[in-house]
């Protein structure tokens, strides 16, 4: 059984066997962002290379392995701003921010037919994530406060000319039927509501674009 990196955990639905020295946790960050600007959204990032590509998902992550997020890439932002919370002035997409969700995240690789396998060590998942980037086709398991389990990011044909990717949450023990990202309308850091931070304004960083 070949190792990537020396350090995986073997999954094939459920998590089946972990080798020796995991740490069953993520090895990189990912947030989420609930923003309201014009229209309400979600902007999905994930660090890679050491910036965070973004996508923004208009109906939000979803635990429901039967549904499939339609997620627009947007442009690069600094690792510094997952940490933001707050209010966003004109120029910067003005309204609300809040952080929907946080957490670690590890690259998976697909070993054979729905048999993948996460790659724990950072130079090797680095590696990962910035390759399966290139090809439009990541697999990677999160371990956030409210997103935890096995997606697949997979870009698509696009609509109109413009490029596209699916966000699909691969089934395991996180899957919800039904899981719906608007009923859980509270920060992941200050548990507020995106109206009570358009009301109190930022807790967080000062924006990066």
């Amino acid at each position: 059984m070949a190792e990537v990196g020396a350090k995986l955990i073997f999954l094939s639905g459920r998590l089946t066997a972990a080798v020796k020295n995991s740490t069953k946790k993520g090895t990189l960050f990912f947030v989420v962002h609930k923003h309201k600007a014009t229209s309400l959204h979600y902007d999905f990032r994930l660090e890679i290379g050491g910036v965070m590509p973004s996508w923004s998902i208009p109906k939000g992550p979803s635990l429901d392995s039967a549904v499939r997020r339609l997620a627009m890439p947007t442009s690069d932002h600094d690792l510094d701003y997952r940490h933001f919370e707050g209010v966003l002035p004109p120029g910067y997409g003005a309204g609300p921010v809040m952080v929907w969700d946080e957490g670690t995240y590890n690259p998976e690789v697909e070993i054979s037919k729905g048999v993948r396998a996460e790659v724990t060590d950072r130079k090797e998942a680095e590696r990962v994530a910035s390759e399966s980037l290139k090809e439009g086709n990541l697999k990677f398991r999160l371990y956030g406060k409210k997103l935890e389990g096995s997606f697949a990011l997979v870009r698509t044909a696009g609509f109109g000319g413009k490029e596209s990717w699916l966000l699909i949450k691969h089934r395991d023990e996180y899957s919800r039927p039904g899981y719906d990202a608007k009923d859980y309308d509270f920060s992941a850091v200050s548990k507020r509501s995106i109206a009570q931070i358009a009301s109190e304004g930022e807790s967080g960083t000062t924006p990066f674009t």
